[in-house]
């Protein structure tokens, strides 16, 4: 269960970065015209940070990640 959310937060940091960046492709297409990607680019980074400080300490600290399952379905 662990290794599954800490794989689920890979991928959602995955929408947020360059190449794949599937949500700042998005984001580019709904914005207007005069904002360039790298505007975007450089908008998201702290998100990003985020979800790596995220992603390390449910790396570090698994309960974090097993605990409300743990709770609902015990």
């Amino acid at each position: 269960m662990w290794f599954t959310i800490l794989f689920a937060m890979c991928l959602q940091t995955s929408f947020l970065t360059p190449p794949v960046g599937f949500a700042l492709f998005y984001i580019k297409g709904v914005a207007p015209p005069e904002i360039a990607v790298t505007d975007i680019y450089r908008g998201v980074i702290p998100f990003i940070i985020i979800q790596l400080v995220a992603l390390a300490i449910v790396f570090v600290v698994p309960e974090i990640a097993t605990w409300l399952p743990s709770v609902a379905y015990d």
